[in-house]
């Protein structure tokens, strides 16, 4: 069996190739071609000698190598691409790479599927296989920096906000986080990074105590309990005025801003009468609302608010001196919500599995 060195630190791999009988200097021209170069064949690392190469070779692997790409979509306008990967075991996830006016982002996978089951995403449609290492999640990161390093260009940005809840794989991803932000790998700042929960309030908690200045976003969806918790099951173990007084602990521990997700469904969370609670949970609070008109999954049936409809609610949030956006919508020709490649091909695979 060989050793996967992707993801490791510097210092393990100097021991790994110490163990080898290499220099230990050596870690660190590995370690440019992978993270900085965004190489991931030895046989291409052409200032080390052809007898090491070969016995890295020999004696290690490096993930995104092993990783299939089994599907990738690209929007009409070249802004938005998605890739499905197949895991070296076999599971599948999703990441997504947006160009934006100030650099690109990556959205990536926490778990392979998820568990939560909100009523309108297509992540939970066949629950979750479990979560991901810290190597699949930076290494989602760089398929897209192995693509744009020629043209000198990196992804700067990453959003946990795939398939799946991070606060169910916490050291994982923030392992997966703090490498990135190493000098020697992406250099990626904590300030350009973002995770996001459908509300695990210990998980809240614990980011509070990391003390890291990452960005939170709250999947919140409704104020009202009984809509929240037959949109988002979640609520009955985590009510929603637990979710904000943790998300609000976190905003003032850090001094970063709390986003909350509002996806907007027709006929579901848009009236009128959601847009007053919503203003009134939100004054005075350290937080943004992020408005998502929702893409449609149609096994679940919900539908998108007019235009008018949308432009009223967002109206009814500013008057109410809530800061809020409405999102922009990025992919929506390639199915780039959370979850949809990932559920259409399950369901082409295994039929039986709906």
């Amino acid at each position: 069996m060989k050793t996967e060195i992707f993801g490791l630190p510097v210092e393990q791999l100097q021991t790994l190739l110490a163990d080898l009988g290499m220099q230990r200097y050596r870690a660190a021209q590995v370690y440019d071609w992978l993270y900085r170069k965004g190489v991931f064949d030895f046989a291409q690392m052409t200032n080390i000698s052809k007898a090491e190469r070969e016995k890295l070779a020999a004696a290690f692997s490096v993930l995104p190598r092993d990783i299939e790409v089994l599907r990738q979509l690209d929007s009409a306008d070249g802004l938005t691409h998605k890739l499905l990967l197949r895991l070296t075991d076999g599971n599948t996830i999703e990441t997504v790479l947006m160009h934006h006016d100030y650099g690109y982002s990556v959205c990536v996978s926490s778990q392979a599927g998820c568990d939560m089951h909100c009523a309108f995403c297509a992540s939970g449609l066949h629950g979750a296989a479990r979560n991901l290492t810290r190597a699949e999640i930076a290494a989602q990161v760089y398929f897209f920096n192995a693509r744009l390093f020629p043209a000198g260009e990196r992804v700067s940005r990453v959003v946990v906000m795939g398939s799946g809840e991070p606060m169910l794989n916490f050291d994982n991803v923030f392992g997966a986080l703090q490498f990135l932000h190493r000098p020697d790998t992406a250099d990626m700042s904590y300030r350009n990074m973002t995770v996001s929960t459908c509300g695990i309030v210990p998980g809240i908690e614990r980011m509070t105590r990391l003390g890291l200045p990452v960005s939170l976003a709250v999947s919140l969806h409704a104020v009202k309990p009984e809509l929240r918790t037959e949109l988002m099951p979640v609520n009955k173990a985590y009510p929603f005025l637990d979710v904000l007084r943790a998300a609000e602990n976190y905003a003032v521990a850090s001094g970063r801003q709390v986003t909350y997700e509002y996806i907007l469904l027709s006929g579901k969370n848009d009236s009128d009468t959601d847009a007053r609670l919503l203003v009134e949970y939100m004054r005075h609070k350290h937080a943004v609302v992020n408005l998502i008109p929702v893409n449609p999954v149609p096994e679940k049936g919900f539908f998108r608010p007019s235009q008018q409809r949308i432009n009223h609610f967002l109206r009814m949030l500013e008057k109410g001196h809530v800061p809020a956006t409405v999102r922009r919508e990025m992919g929506k020709d390639i199915n780039a919500a959370c979850g949809q490649l990932r559920a259409d091909y399950v369901r082409q695979e295994d039929p039986t599995c709906l």
